[in-house]
């Protein structure tokens, strides 16, 4: 009985293995071969497996596209705060919020594929039977939740606007970072980065230091 556990264990962490090698090596596919030239063979291929393979660790197509983009933002989360999951940081001050958030917008732009998949995926799991419906709802609250939290601090400090609250300042940031993605698909020429620093240097009063 003992053996029989330990092979269930060592077969299960074995399979979490794959399905992180599968992510992690997808990252890299769509990053290089774009959005719509990252098929589910393409995904397979590059970890050594058929599509019937691939889909064995994922409930669908839909699914393995979405724990991809929850990969993503583990890595980005790692570079904004420290740690992969945004709501288990310690409140940063606007600053390290500014740098970190705008170095991802500015990685973003090297890698279209992704931001493709998210635009995409974000419209149709507008569907709260899309297997990516919670994803974006949970995504976009616990942003907001990071970054009210180091706004609220700043407005106390006197470094930020206070007229506005932060939980509405959250939801503004999440806009304008989420609406440039798709002017920069129409319009590769504008720069997402400087836009969006741009809103935060508009929280700014004049006379901060």
């Amino acid at each position: 009985m003992a053996e029989s556990r330990k092979g269930r264990r060592g077969s299960y962490a074995k399979g979490v293995a794959k399905r992180e090698e599968i992510l992690t090596r997808a990252l890299d596919v769509i990053a290089r071969e774009g959005y719509r030239g990252a098929s589910v063979k393409e995904l397979a291929d590059a970890v050594g497996l058929s599509q019937a393979g691939l889909l064995h660790y994922f409930d669908s197509k839909e699914e393995l596209f979405t724990e991809i983009l929850r990969k993503r933002d583990e890595l980005d989360s790692v570079g904004m705060t420290g740690d992969a999951d945004p709501s288990h940081a310690i409140t940063p001050d606007v600053a390290a919020i500014r740098d970190g958030y705008l170095g991802i917008v500015r990685h973003n732009a090297d890698v279209p594929g992704l931001v493709h998949l998210f635009a995409r995926l974000s419209v149709d799991a507008a569907d709260p039977e899309h297997a990516a419906h919670a994803y974006f709802v949970r995504r976009g609250a616990e942003l907001r939740k990071v970054f009210a939290a180091a706004i609220a601090t700043g407005q106390a400090a006197g470094e930020i606007d206070d007229r506005i609250d932060p939980d509405t300042i959250a939801r503004l940031f999440q806009a304008v970072a989420d609406g440039m993605q798709v002017q920069w698909m129409l319009e590769p020429e504008v720069d997402m980065a400087a836009t969006v620093g741009a809103l935060f240097a508009l929280l700014t009063p004049r006379n901060a230091s």
